[in-house]
């Protein structure tokens, strides 16, 4: 058995929400510089060009890339030998805490959907927690926008939809999401399972870095497909129309009923915020 000490989750979730919220990763940057070039709007170019500046300032200066740092959203793979002391659960909303109060990050969490009232520090966190064999311990966030996430959705097709009722779905709540999420945006797209494993395959797909592809040949075929028709929509960059809206649809998929075809859509905005570790 492999014993970890909780303080040191906290110290690690601390410094991985600071770090997400300041720097875009490499790779995302990479692809927002190839959109910048392949934008055929000379407003939507300009638009890309100041989000790259932005980033960049955001990495020099140690400041939030957005003034909206989320939601914190942890997701844990624990291996069966691995043991805490304690309540994990605590462990990493104490890093949450600090990272959002001692990293002066917008706390942007309220204690109860109705009455509204600010917890103060953005918890309690979204934790996910996912069970493998062995030793291993993995640690992945994201600090999730309000304004991406409002534009998500869950919806459960039948099997008559098929793979063009899928398309249209997605497209449909894109071109009506317009500039809202901040394009060019990141879809998570969750398929099969029932109503909950649909949207956190969505949420998964999310945490998938932008350059891979699916190994599934059918949902690659889908991410290569979606992402051709998303960016003919003419949404373009922060809704101000043109050539790229999407930067890359991410496809997980989970076996289903045989009545049903779930389907979640979970956007993400332009930044792509999420980092990952092991312990």
């Amino acid at each position: 058995m492999r014993t970890i000490e909780l303080s040191e989750v906290t110290a690690k979730i601390k410094s991985m929400f600071i770090d997400a919220c300041e720097n875009i990763p490499d790779n995302v940057l990479e692809t927002l510089k190839k959109a910048s070039e392949s934008e055929q709007s000379p407003l939507g170019k300009q638009v890309i060009d100041k989000i790259i500046e932005n980033d960049k300032l955001a990495r020099d200066k140690h400041l939030p890339i957005c003034q909206d740092t989320g939601v914190a959203v942890v997701m844990l793979t624990i291996g069966s030998e691995v043991v805490f002391h304690g309540d994990i659960y605590e462990a990493v909303n104490e890093g949450v805490r600090q990272a959002y109060t001692e990293g002066y990050l917008r706390k942007s969490v309220v204690r109860h959907p109705l009455d509204r009232v600010n917890t103060r520090d953005n918890t309690p966190a979204i934790v996910h927690i996912k069970m493998v064999e062995g030793d291993t311990f993995r640690i992945d966030v994201a600090p999730k926008g309000g304004g991406s996430e409002n534009m998500s959705l869950v919806k459960m097709l039948i099997p008559a939809d098929g793979v063009e009722g899928i398309k249209k779905l997605v497209l449909d709540t894109v071109f009506n999401a317009g500039g809202k999420p901040c394009p060019p945006i990141i879809v998570g797209l969750g398929i099969g399972g029932n109503l909950e494993k649909s949207a956190m395959l969505a949420k998964e797909a999310l945490f998938r870095e932008i350059d891979d592809h699916s190994p599934d040949p059918l949902a690659r075929k889908l991410e290569d497909e979606l992402l051709e028709e998303i960016n003919k929509l003419g949404v373009g960059p922060m809704g101000f129309g043109g050539t790229q809206t999407c930067l890359a649809v991410k496809v997980n998929t989970y076996p289903c009923h045989i009545a049903s075809l779930p389907v979640a859509i979970n956007i993400q905005c332009h930044a792509a915020r999420h980092k990952s570790c092991k312990l």
